[in-house]
C-alpha cells in the first residue's frame, strides 16, 4: 500500500472546498442571484428610509444596484475557482482569488452585520493560504524571478537620470491628460 502523502490531501482539500463554494458564489452574481438586483428589493427594504434599512439589506441592495459590477467580480470569482482545479494552474486560481476574498472580509467587516458570511470569508481565505504554503518553494522561486533587475544594477548613473527623466516626463503628460479628462467628463454626483 502507497504511503499516504499528506500535503497533496491537505492541499486538494483546500482547492476543492474553495472551488466549490467560490464557483458557487461566482454563478450566484452571474445570474443576479445573490444580491438584491433592483426588480427584486423586497417590498420592505423598498419602502423604509434608506438611513432605517439594516446594514446587510443595505449592503444587498447597493452591491445588486449593478449587473455589471456583480458580473465582473462574479466572472473573476468563476475564473479563479475554476483554475483551482488543475495543477498547472492552481497558484494562478489562488492568485486570484486572494484579494477577492480579502475584498469580501474587509466588506463583512464594516458593512455586513451577518457574522456567518464573515467566517466562510475566512475560512477561504486561509486555506489559499495554504495553498501557497504548501506550494511555497515555487511562490518563492516566482517572486525571486519578478524582482530579479541585473539590467538596472549594470547601468552607469548618467544612464539611470536619462531613464529617471523619461519616466518623469511620461508621469507628468500621464497626469495631465488624466485630469484633462476628469475636468471633461466631470466628477459625477458624489
Amino acid at each position: 500500500m502507497k504511503k499516504i502523502n499528506y500535503k497533496d490531501t491537505i492541499e486538494m482539500v483546500c482547492r476543492l472546498y474553495v472551488f466549490f463554494f467560490i464557483a458557487f458564489y461566482g454563478l450566484g452574481k452571474i445570474l443576479g442571484a445573490q444580491f438584491y438586483t433592483p426588480d427584486l428589493i423586497p417590498a420592505e427594504i423598498e419602502t423604509m428610509p434608506i438611513n432605517k434599512i439594516p446594514d446587510f439589506d443595505l449592503a444587498w441592495v447597493f452591491m445588486g444596484r449593478s449587473y455589471g459590477y456583480m458580473l465582473f467580480i462574479g466572472i473573476g470569482e468563476l475564473i479563479g475557482a475554476l483554475l483551482l482545479l488543475f495543477n498547472r494552474t492552481k497558484l494562478i486560481g489562488t492568485l486570484i482569488l486572494i484579494p477577492i476574498m480579502v475584498n469580501v472580509i474587509v466588506f463583512d467587516i464594516f458593512f455586513l452585520d451577518e457574522y456567518g458570511a464573515l467566517a466562510s470569508a475566512i475560512i477561504y481565505f486561509i486555506m489559499l493560504l495554504i495553498i501557497l504554503w504548501i506550494n511555497k518553494e515555487t511562490v518563492i522561486k516566482i517572486i525571486k524571478t519578478l524582482t530579479h533587475f541585473d539590467a538596472l544594477t549594470k547601468t552607469s548613473a548618467k544612464e539611470k537620470f536619462v531613464k529617471f527623466s523619461y519616466v518623469l516626463v511620461l508621469c507628468i503628460v500621464f497626469f495631465t491628460i488624466n485630469q484633462l479628462l476628469v475636468n471633461w467628463f466631470g466628477y459625477g454626483k458624489g
